[in-house]
């Protein structure tokens, strides 16, 4: 299998480049450590698409992308389009549309809680401890790509859900194989007592079945598993939704483990890959280097395992724990004694390179001081 690899860098907007900035520390010391390469070469999306060429996906940039071997991605949004509600070209048009001409018809969100983080989560210790959930989202299709419709007197407006059996069946393969590797249990979360879409994707979902007969299928409407996501967390292995139910309930998931800022996602297709953590641009925090990176740099190992690099995403991944552990972490996880973007980078970096033997002295570190010997 090679071991080197074309990446395409697409910083983006507010905090994006900020967090993309400490993947590429992150992934320069994998590349050390694990004898791979990484080639990357950087394109412009959203906001600051916009500013410099008028389009929030360049032909540029998507023909970047698709000669890659994957996409990482950073973040979307400017506050100049969300306060102009009739701006014609917006910076969530460039993501939207690199979704679909990539065909990355599947999000996977990892929901994992820390157990040195559980008083920073809104539940209670005993609810939210131990919940371990990959939620699969459908991401092409649904109402945020049917047909939309506003009259010119601005009096009624419309917006279409059409599902198909061809756009259902790739997802909830992908999470039934998801399933067999965890708990064997997928539940799928849609309104099919209200919605003739969500009744085909009932009709599929247990057509499909048949073929994973050691995973378990059930079925929750989204209100309710709204409701469950905060109740008992821990009932859920594996969940498949459309898109905008997965929209909203990944990110209602996020923020039961502490901090919205730790929560990576991938966007899969059949022949491409995107990375991003699920924070947005966060343009209240820019050029602050208050950022959290945790959730890039996940992003970053979720990367590492489409790359087929595992023990590189493994020790990724063990990395962050121990920075998080060790309380090395931005000020929305602890306050007292903040670090910032670059640091917390930098720390997790040197672990990878250097686990227990790093220069950092860790015995200062648990009791809150960056003494370095």
């Amino acid at each position: 299998m090679s071991k080197n690899f074309k990446i395409a860098v697409l910083p983006g907007d507010g905090i994006g480049p900020e967090v993309i900035g400490e993947s590429m520390k992150v992934l320069d010391a994998i590349s050390e450590v694990f004898h791979c390469t990484f080639e990357f070469k950087y394109g412009l999306v959203g906001a600051d698409a916009i500013f410099k060429t008028g389009n929030p996906l360049p032909d540029e940039t998507l023909e970047l992308c698709k000669e890659s071997d994957a996409v990482l991605f950073g973040a979307i949004g400017d506050p100049s389009f969300d306060n102009n509600p009739d701006a014609k070209v917006r910076p969530e048009q460039g993501l939207l549309k690199l979704r679909k001409e990539l065909g990355l018809f599947a999000n996977i969100r990892p929901l994992k809680t820390y157990a040195s983080l559980m008083d920073k989560s809104p539940l209670k210790h005993e609810i939210m401890n131990g919940t371990d959930i990959q939620i699969f989202r459908e991401l092409v299709s649904g109402i945020y790509f049917g047909e939309k419709y506003t009259d010119e007197e601005g009096q009624y407006a419309y917006d279409v859900c059409k599902y198909s059996r061809e756009e259902i069946a790739p997802i909830v393969h992908m999470a039934f194989k998801e399933a067999q590797k965890r708990r064997k249990r997928l539940t799928l979360i849609d309104k099919a007592n209200v919605l003739d879409t969500s009744r085909l994707w009932r009709k599929v979902s247990k057509e499909i079945a048949a073929e994973y007969p050691d995973v378990e299928l059930d079925f929750m409407f989204v209100d309710n598993a709204a409701m469950q996501l905060i109740l008992n967390p821990k009932q859920f292995d594996v969940i498949v939704t459309e898109n905008m139910f997965g929209d909203i309930i990944s990110d209602e998931a996020s923020v039961i483990g502490g901090s919205i800022g730790l929560l990576p996602s991938a966007s899969i297709g059949n022949e491409n890959a995107m990375f991003e953590p699920i924070h947005g641009s966060y343009p209240q925090a820019k050029g602050k280097g208050i950022a959290n990176p945790i959730a890039s740099i996940l992003s970053t190992a979720m990367m590492l395992d489409y790359l087929g690099l595992d023990e590189a995403a493994s020790k990724l991944r063990s990395s962050v724990e121990f920075a998080i552990d060790n309380k090395y972490v931005t000020i929305d996880l602890n306050a007292q004694q903040p670090y910032s973007t670059g640091e917390v980078g930098s720390f997790i970096a040197d672990h990878i390179k250097f686990s227990e033997k790093s220069y950092y002295n860790f015995e200062n570190v648990k009791i809150g001081k960056s003494t370095i010997v």
